[in-house]
């Protein structure tokens, strides 16, 4: 088991994760989508935000970080960079995690190439932070 997570925990996170992506919304992508109902779901759920069964990444910019995150983010590679220090996400190639961007679509190619990397449970935030905004769900301060 990683730092993040319990297995009894995990297993309510997985299910949260499997069911919600099911059936799978690939669109010109082999990532399987989760809307920010269910991710906040999933950190509802958690007894903490350390123990919330998922890496919980943001592929935007430094500077777009710096301006709000999802609550529970832990930490900020950008997409163009996803290949070269996905290590530091310090991940096993089965655990879970969850990409976001601004809007969706640079979240699909940073899980796409840790999926293609042979990350098993790799999901992006459909919508992203604009969805995650618009839903009026609470932004954490910058830089992590």
């Amino acid at each position: 088991m990683t730092r993040y997570l319990r297995l009894s925990h995990l297993m309510g996170i997985v299910a949260i994760l499997v069911t919600a992506s099911m059936p799978l919304d690939v669109s010109a992508s082999h990532t399987r989508q989760l809307t920010v109902q269910e991710v906040k779901a999933a950190l509802d759920k958690a007894p903490s935000l350390r123990e919330k069964g998922f890496i919980l990444v943001d592929v935007r910019t430094p500077e777009e970080h710096d301006t709000g995150a999802i609550p529970g983010t832990d930490l900020n590679i950008e997409y163009r960079e996803i290949a070269q220090r996905h290590r530091e996400i310090g991940a096993s190639l089965d655990d879970h995690i969850v990409v976001y961007c601004q809007s969706g679509k640079r979240s699909n190619v940073a899980a796409d190439t840790l999926t293609d990397l042979g990350y098993k449970n790799v999901y992006n935030i459909r919508g992203s932070m604009n969805a995650w905004q618009q839903a009026r769900y609470p932004v954490a301060g910058g830089r992590r």
